[in-house]
């Protein structure tokens, strides 16, 4: 089961302004979502096979609001594709990988979870799979 790169998030404060600035610069079509089960809106940009995702909150409570309130705009975290996410799942939790909560649903009809960021050198990591 190869991984890959799927995607960077960068959270930011002011989504309209970020999309229009890294659109121009990137030369890529925005696609806008809002994740829910997240707390987000997003707007994802295809660069190649991987994207680049904003994200921000969609209130004022929530993981994104918190980490923007403490740390500011920046990356938040990257995202590593499988094709089968409840194998590498337990794969990874045989290595003694940590995770945060369950496989849940993610933007673009994908499936994903998150490992706690203490498991990889304090980088938080994304699993998806599935998808556009």
């Amino acid at each position: 089961m190869a991984l890959e790169i799927d995607h960077v998030a960068i959270a930011v404060a002011d989504l309209d302004d970020a999309a229009e600035r890294y659109s121009r610069a990137l030369g890529a079509e925005v696609i806008r979502e809002t994740v829910e089960s997240e707390g987000v809106n997003v707007a994802i940009m295809k660069l190649g096979s991987a994207r680049v995702e904003l994200i921000s909150p969609i209130g004022e409570d929530g993981p994104i609001a918190a980490f923007l309130k403490k740390r500011g705009e920046g990356i938040h975290h990257m995202a590593l594709r499988t094709d089968d996410i409840d194998a590498e799942v337990s794969r990874m939790e045989g290595c003694g990988l940590r995770f945060l909560g369950g496989v849940r649903a993610g933007s673009e009809g994908t499936r994903v979870t998150f490992i706690h960021p203490k498991s990889l050198n304090g980088v938080l990591t994304e699993l998806c799979s599935g998808g556009a």
